[in-house]
């Protein structure tokens, strides 16, 4: 379980929509578990967030269980990092009211993903959709969290929980940590199989744009074998060619090759083998992550208990930081 207070606090999030793909594996979860013995990990689920957006109750359970099931079938050790569900700390909420009453409309309207989600969900822009910046601020603050690894989508969001951690401190003292993006060392970045310039999601519509971690074989082989490419046939790495660059990077990523070797290995022998070669590249990284993950996703009592170990070291950190605030905006304590 985490708790080394002399470790940098490092925190991060995900939302259980869609599938993880490879390009979450490659880019991020494996990332994690090069940090989890450097920092201080909390990694989060943040279902609060995803209902955001309409949700069918049993499949977004199922995704729950299967995205906490992955991320231990991935490697993330429960013994050494708060793994928990968002929604199991009420303090996530408690200090997002806070937070909404340090936040101006203005800054919530400038957000580009709320106008992009508004755009694609016209039907229903409610008010969880605009706020929705507010409650990522509240889970980064509540750990005193040293570290945000973000993406480009996230960084708009990150600067206002840091304009938010600020606001606050000027009025009411060192209360909270401002947190700082964490840049990974390595981590690749992965590109939709069907639009190459777009990066791969794991809410793509088109499941032949990205390959699910728990895809079987057969289905490696297929998306891989249509996955887009560019015009010649020539296995080089050039910004000019995203098809066959994106594909180079996954090979590169699953295997350790640098480029060098993998244009040198495939000089003259066409697209085709080079797929052919590359889905069995994939493949073997996803079995023993399919194999581990149906052996914890059976033992439904087991992740009941990792997450009843995550959420009770959770709420022990994330109450300290709300009653500090709390104190500090004089609130008759509790109790």
């Amino acid at each position: 379980m985490s708790a080394d207070k002399n470790r940098p606090v490092l925190l991060s999030a995900s939302g259980p929509s869609g599938n993880l793909t490879l390009g979450n594996y490659l880019g991020a979860i494996r990332n994690w578990v090069d940090l989890q013995d450097r920092y201080d990990c909390f990694f989060v689920l943040v279902d609060l967030h995803a209902i955001t957006v309409r949700q069918e109750p049993a499949k977004l359970l199922q995704r729950c269980y299967d995205f906490l099931a992955l991320y231990v079938a991935c490697g993330l050790d429960p013994d050494r990092n708060t793994i928990f569900v968002q929604s199991h700390v009420p303090a996530h909420a408690q200090l997002t009211w806070v937070l909404n009453c340090f936040a101006s409309m203005g800054e919530l309207f400038r957000m580009t993903q709320f106008k992009d989600k508004a755009r694609r969900h016209e039907q229903d822009v409610n008010a969880g959709l605009l706020d929705y910046p507010v409650l990522m601020a509240a889970d980064i603050l509540l750990y005193r969290t040293d570290l945000v690894p973000v993406g480009d989508d996230q960084r708009q969001h990150l600067e206002l929980t840091r304009t938010l951690a600020r606001r606050f401190n000027n009025l009411h003292g060192e209360i909270f940590t401002v947190p700082e993006p964490y840049v990974p060392e390595v981590g690749a970045r992965i590109m939709s199989l069907q639009e190459p310039t777009r990066k791969m999601s794991k809410s793509d519509p088109d499941p032949n744009g990205y390959i699910a971690l728990l895809d079987d074989a057969d289905t490696v082989r297929r998306k891989i074998k249509r996955a887009v490419t560019d015009s010649g046939d020539a296995v080089t790495y050039a910004p000019d060619r995203p098809g066959i660059a994106n594909l180079m990077t996954i090979f590169s990523g699953v295997t350790g090759e640098p480029f060098e070797a993998i244009e040198q290995r495939f000089a003259g022998s066409g697209y085709g083998r080079f797929k052919a070669d590359l889905a069995d590249a994939v493949i073997a990284i996803l079995e023993p992550v399919q194999q581990r993950f149906a052996e914890i996703r059976a033992d439904q009592a087991a992740i009941a208990a990792i997450l009843e170990r995550g959420a009770q070291a959770a709420r022990e950190r994330a109450n300290v930081t709300l009653a500090r605030v709390h104190d500090a905006l004089g609130f008759i304590r509790a109790a």
